[in-house]
């Protein structure tokens, strides 16, 4: 039975991972800053029993990530796979319109939180030669621009070259890293993009109803990636380029409304 800590379940596609992983038979650990919501978490997923453990911490702290990590194995043996899920996004404002404090968060959290995520398991994984290590892509991962969106790109961004980069430097380890690419999800994250009177919400709902997933099909088959993984550095990808074009050249016969009755 393997072990799965997931950072930032306790809601979004991060929870959806975890009941996955627990429909399979795996144990979990949730994680979250605040205790309030790690119990949240806990309480949706009480029908699993003992196999799910939740730790609350922040991932931008590197004494949280550790705790995280020897809690985990304390209560489970080991930890076979840890996924870092945890980020946060920003509001749809050029760089320079952010409220104090929040680039830093951001940095903190999407890529501090990677950084800390990787190192604190791999050095543990290392000394036995096994284990997985996953790291969650989003928006700017791939280089690609939106105003209003340049600091949590920027996270991204460098959160996948450090993921990239770590996996070619571990490549002999017996550890492998990976990355994964849910494509657009339903979560509060993405629904945060289309709050107000932004006049571009109009716009960003019509590519939501064509390239958006919920959070239930995304994440069954990232988790089904996972467990089927093989290779020092696997890429798991939901929304290939061949589907989305798909989806964008179908869309005016296909209807699709990813959020349902509102």
């Amino acid at each position: 039975m393997k072990t799965v800590v997931i950072t930032g379940s306790t809601r979004g596609l991060g929870l959806g991972l975890a009941e996955r992983f627990l429909e399979k038979g795996c144990n979990v650990v949730v994680n979250g800053t605040r205790q309030d919501s790690v119990d949240r978490a806990l309480g949706r997923l009480s029908a699993f029993g003992g196999r799910v453990h939740g730790v609350a911490g922040d991932v931008s702290s590197k004494p949280d990530v550790e705790r995280l990590y020897h809690e985990a194995e304390r209560r489970f043996s080991t930890v076979d796979i840890w996924v870092n899920n945890a980020g946060i996004g920003q509001p749809l404002q050029k760089a320079w319109e952010l409220e104090d404090g929040l680039p830093e968060r951001l940095v903190g959290v999407n890529l501090m939180g990677v950084v800390h995520g990787t190192m604190v398991p791999f050095r543990q994984m290392q000394a036995r030669k096994s284990g997985m290590i996953f790291t969650m892509e989003g928006h700017g991962s791939n280089g690609g621009i939106v105003d209003g969106m340049a600091m949590y790109g920027t996270t991204k961004s460098a959160a996948t070259y450090f993921t990239k980069a770590f996996a070619h430097e571990a490549r002999s380890s017996g550890v492998t890293i990976g990355r994964l690419l849910p494509g657009m999800v339903v979560t509060d994250l993405l629904m945060e993009t289309i709050a107000g009177d932004d006049p571009g919400n109009a716009r960003r709902r019509e590519i939501y109803n064509l390239l958006a997933d919920d959070v239930e099909t995304v994440s069954a088959f990232l988790v089904d990636g996972m467990l089927a993984a093989k290779g020092p550095s696997p890429r798991i990808e939901w929304l290939t380029r061949s589907k989305a074009i798909s989806r964008m050249l179908w869309g005016r016969f296909r209807k699709r409304n990813v959020f349902g009755a509102e």
